[in-house]
């Protein structure tokens, strides 16, 4: 579906109206909240309207619609604003962008291994699993220079959308084994890329530019299973929100 959050990254706070509602959650006309997937967490945030505030706990696709999830039972009407917690989308958008800076150097220097798994955590650490049987861990561990390399030098990021049948069509552009971001009405599916460098499928938030991300580091690479290498990184400059 297209999301409010992919059009417009930099809006974070939002004056809309509230289009349905139940005790405990609201939906809204226009959303600045990304609902979580692929492995990045949701927004965090606020609603705020004439009747009190109220934190967004979670979200709940349903019937076409995004549901923000309340921690009050209040059934909310009429005008609201909506605001999304802005260091911890910050922190996200950084976290995806690295994955994906890691993700292109294992996919040119390891025969195009696909990734198995992936998961950013609200410490500013990630973690990426990628099918790389027989890998040498020191080799991965010595991605580290050339990713952070890539990060200063401020790559540009865009997005754009293509039919699902020429993403799958083009070698590289859906790369995880598992899962793909869910195309659009039109049947479209969006594609992220760091211009030179990388270019997926993927539904998450992302920088603008690889500089406007703080350096990585490399944790610890694991084994898991005969097939499967678990990379573990870090923002270099993170704390915990």
């Amino acid at each position: 579906m297209h999301l409010f959050c992919h059009e417009h990254p930099d809006t974070l706070v939002v004056e809309t109206a509230v289009t349905d509602a139940r005790p405990g959650k609201v939906a809204l006309a226009q959303s600045p909240f990304y609902p979580g997937g692929g492995g990045q967490l949701a927004d965090r945030g606020t609603v705020r309207w004439s009747g009190g505030e109220a934190k967004v706990t979670g979200f709940e696709l349903s019937a076409g619609k995004v549901w923000l999830l309340l921690d009050t039972q209040a059934e909310i009407s009429g005008a609201i604003e909506a605001a999304v917690d802005a260091g911890f989308r910050r922190m996200m958008r950084q976290l995806h962008t690295g994955t994906h800076v890691l993700n292109a150097l294992v996919f040119q220097q390891f025969d195009g291994a696909l990734v198995t798994g992936v998961q950013m955590a609200e410490d500013g650490t990630a973690r990426m699993d990628f099918d790389l049987q027989g890998a040498d861990n020191e080799r991965l561990r010595a991605l580290e220079g050339p990713m952070n390399d890539l990060i200063r030098q401020d790559i540009a990021v865009s997005t754009a959308y293509v039919p699902m049948h020429e993403a799958h069509a083009e070698h590289g552009l859906i790369r995880s084994r598992s899962v793909a971001p869910p195309p659009t009405p039109d049947g479209k599916i969006r594609i992220v890329e760091i211009a030179g460098l990388d270019r997926q499928a993927c539904g998450g938030t992302h920088l603008a530019s690889t500089g406007e991300s703080p350096t990585v580091r490399i944790l610890k690479i694991d084994n898991k299973g005969r097939h499967n290498r678990r990379i573990r990184i870090a923002l270099s400059e993170a704390s915990t929100p």
